[in-house]
């Protein structure tokens, strides 16, 4: 990512981070009544809180992994707190319309403030508390069979393992890439496909954590196709070093995995926006293609099943979503994408929407639990 870019991000995540702040006063100490030191201690607390949530991506992107660890910890863990309280507190709006709107006096409005902020703080910590925990877990392996009438009877039960989402970044590293390889690995799988956002920072900065992706191991090889964080992060770069770890990347392209079976890989839909060279395009992909040959796609975003589906494409594998990674939040996700979790059938394409394997940002996954994905291609 560009430093203007940053800037205007960072800009950005401080006005909404600020303001989101200023109603988490309003709503667990203003309104309630708390004791004035309590109130005035909330409103330096939580603006110090609202600093460290900035200053945790200024310092993830400007000093070395080790040094910025700690803050990133603490912060991208407080973002994901501010994130569950503000959702917590939202529906509680509607409470206190109808206080006012019946007439409830002054004083009870405000004992009915201190039952809600409670209940927000409570709520809060405890769904907090679970998604951290949901990502401490080993991640689990998620088996889905999927039908190809297309499929040779030959290749029926072939294994593709789908890794999505990683994101290495500021909390994730080294012995977590360790941890999903040897789960990969016992799986035994035919093809590994990752599916993007792999990383979040440079080659130079985070090139050696990834390194135990050599380690894979599948009979017909690895392949990957860019996520949108691979262009905040070099994508150049990261395309040529993974190539050198023997992990194929697939540009806007097809190959024959085995008779009767091809596979093709395209750009994040994002690309164009990175410069020349870079940029989804499926129908180059299957330029040439034999429509009789069974077809997996690889592509970042769901979406790109728009186009897809319109090339008789018999599977997507696609990530991007998190599955909405703190609920209610896959609700908003489905404004921008098709599906946001799990296989569906679009248009007679299926599409199997990985929930990540990792985390962006936040610690916390609740009701979107990661998964190392075991598909099974079925002749039917």
């Amino acid at each position: 990512m560009s430093i203007w870019r940053l800037v205007v991000f960072i800009t950005i995540a401080f006005s909404i981070t600020a303001g989101v702040h200023y109603f988490l006063w309003i709503r667990l100490a203003r309104d309630p009544a708390w004791p004035a030191p309590f109130v005035r201690g909330m409103g330096w607390a939580l603006g110090a809180l609202a600093a460290s949530i900035p200053l945790g991506m200024i310092a993830s992107r400007s000093l070395s992994r080790e040094a910025a660890a700690p803050l990133s910890w603490f912060s991208y863990t407080w973002m994901g707190v501010m994130f569950v309280l503000f959702l917590t507190l939202l529906p509680m709006e509607l409470v206190r319309a109808g206080a006012r709107l019946g007439g409830v006096d002054p004083e009870r409005r405000v004992a009915l403030a201190r039952i809600l902020a409670g209940a927000a703080g409570i709520i809060g910590i405890l769904e907090s508390g679970v998604g951290l925990a949901t990502v401490l877990r080993r991640v689990k392996v998620e088996t889905v069979r999927v039908p190809i009438a297309k499929l040779p009877k030959a290749l029926s039960g072939y294994k593709i393992v789908q890794l999505s989402d990683v994101h290495v970044g500021p909390t994730i590293g080294r012995a977590f890439i360790e941890q999903i390889v040897r789960t990969t690995n016992a799986l035994e799988p035919d093809m590994v496909a990752i599916t993007g956002d792999l990383v979040d920072g440079s080659v130079a900065d985070l090139g050696a954590l990834v390194e135990p992706l050599k380690e894979l191991r599948a009979k017909d090889g690895v392949f990957f196709v860019t996520g949108n964080h691979e262009y905040y992060s070099g994508a150049d770069q990261w395309i040529a070093h993974l190539e050198k770890m023997g992990i194929r990347v697939l540009r806007n392209e097809r190959l024959e995995l085995r008779e009767g079976l091809d596979l093709a890989g395209v750009d994040d839909t994002s690309a164009h926006n990175f410069g020349r060279g870079h940029g989804q395009d499926v129908e180059r992909a299957m330029k040439d293609r034999d429509a009789s040959r069974a077809l997996v796609l690889l592509a970042h975003q769901p979406k790109a099943v728009l186009e897809a589906c319109k090339h008789g494409v018999d599977l997507q594998l696609s990530g991007h979503t998190h599955g909405g990674q703190i609920w209610p939040w896959g609700y908003a996700v489905r404004l921008d994408q098709p599906h946001v979790a799990g296989l569906h059938d679009h248009e007679g394409t299926a599409i199997y929407v990985s929930r990540g394997t990792g985390y962006w940002g936040p610690p916390m996954r609740v009701a979107a639990a990661p998964e190392i994905t075991r598909i099974e291609l079925v002749n039917t």
